[in-house]
């Protein structure tokens, strides 16, 4: 019999680390290839975790809830191969020839732990996952000193690796450097603003916040306390836009299979813009600006629970009209099914939502980070306005929308933030009447 070690699967470039959300297989079933064994979540998507052999499922290494690390091994699934044993072999013997010496150093390491350093905890602030922990408890780290530790992970979080470089610098730093917190250093670090309880009647409903909820509640603060939200309007006209797609979205829809809808063509109109004034097209990183290559849109699509996912068009300013409204169809209606992979969401440069879809006229959206923009279309409605002619101006009824556009004044100014979207209404105003698709 053979031993396989079933390990959390690469899931794209930017994803580190997942949940555990539920094991769909328990010790000691059996399991084919291709069979899902557990549920995983990324920031917004779910997935499942296939095995990669025929066996039995032996041992489960995480419970459900636990952070695990790209490649760490989560389950051992025992086969009737030898090709997996034969792998297995080196490994097995260098781990019984070091663990003695192994054995000793965390035996020490955990007995010091014990009687000097209290459990580390997660907070509002700061996730530490399990790996972090243990490795903390190892070393004899107490939770101040991990708190002060700077995270390269997702959000701020301190990673196996951000451990690995602090122990090795801590190893060479003065003895006082790794005492016990002073009451001078206690006061240095202020304690984290806690909410003001509120009562609840028997009459009323508690509702647990869902893992996406409580993921886009974070984020949402997060941008809020990071970005120098500023925001500008500005109204389009998009008649021509809406006659012009009333005369042609039947016809392209019997030749390419897909719906014209109006976001595609707001997409379209956004990559220009975008490819315009690239310095909209930036994130920033501390002092540092990184300028984007690729224009990679976002668009925020609602799910049927409620909550918001926003998957990414990538090198949107290349795709022609027909391309963007198959990559826009495509991502809405996975996005609806839950059905998007870890790759559909990453990536994203700038960000679009629709809030008229639900018959907002505007909105003063907030940065999906680490972006420096985002615009929202407003609904299109039929007003009143003034057309001006070479005979004069007179009164007519258009179809009008505001663009909302919401950007960091950190790094885009007034100017900029307000050329761009004037920009994108230029290109929607100046729409080809006659123009074939």
């Amino acid at each position: 019999m053979a031993r396989f070690e079933l390990k959390l699967p690469k899931m794209g470039e930017s994803v580190a680390e997942a949940t555990i959300t539920s094991w769909l297989k328990e010790v000691g079933d059996t399991i084919e290839a291709d069979e899902a064994v557990l549920e995983i979540a990324t920031d917004k998507v779910d997935s499942e975790v296939p095995s990669e052999v025929d066996g039995v499922l032996v041992e489960i290494l995480f419970n459900a809830d636990d952070v695990v690390q790209v490649g760490q091994t989560i389950a051992i699934i025992e086969t009737d191969g030898d090709t997996a044993s034969a792998t297995e072999a080196p490994k097995t013997e260098t781990k019984t020839e070091a663990a003695p010496v192994a054995a000793q150093k965390v035996t020490k390491s955990v007995e010091t732990a014990k009687d000097s350093v209290a459990p580390i905890t997660s907070n509002d602030d700061r996730f530490y996952s399990p790996l972090v922990k243990n490795m903390a408890k190892e070393e004899g780290i107490a939770q101040s000193e991990l708190d002060a530790i700077t995270g390269t992970g997702k959000d701020g979080r301190v990673t196996k690796n951000d451990m690995i470089a602090y122990l090795k610098d801590r190893g060479n730093q003065p003895v006082k450097a790794q005492a016990a917190p002073s009451a001078t250093t206690a006061k240095t670090t202020a304690p984290a603003p806690k909410a003001t309880p509120i009562a609840a009647s028997g009459e009323d409903e508690i509702i647990e916040l869902t893992r996406m909820g409580k993921l886009i509640s974070h984020h949402m603060v997060q941008s809020v306390q990071t970005s120098a939200h500023v925001q500008s309007f500005i109204e389009a006209d998009v008649t021509n836009i809406w006659n012009w797609r009333k005369k042609v979205k039947d016809g392209f829809a019997k030749r390419e299979g897909q719906n014209l809808t109006f976001t595609p063509i707001f997409m379209e109109a956004i990559a220009k813009a975008l490819r315009d004034f690239p310095m909209m097209n930036i994130s920033l990183q501390g002092d540092t600006i990184i300028k984007k290559k690729n224009i990679n849109l976002g668009m925020a699509a609602a799910l049927p629970d409620g909550n918001l996912i926003v998957p990414v068009i990538k090198n949107a300013d290349q795709l022609n009209l027909v391309g963007m409204t198959k990559q826009v169809n495509d991502l809405a209606g996975r996005a609806r099914e839950g059905k998007l992979a870890p790759d559909d969401i990453q990536g994203g440069t700038y960000t679009v939502t629709n809030v008229g879809t639900f018959g907002s006229i505007m909105g003063t959206p907030i940065i999906n980070q680490p972006q420096v923009g985002i615009l929202a279309l407003g609904a299109i409605r039929k007003v009143p306005a003034v057309i001006e002619t070479p005979e004069g101006d007179f009164i007519g009824i258009r179809y009008k929308m505001y663009l909302s556009h919401s950007y960091d004044h950190r790094v885009v100014n007034g100017a900029l933030g307000g050329q761009f979207v004037k920009a994108v209404k230029d290109y929607l105003e100046a729409w080809d009447k006659n123009r074939e698709i």
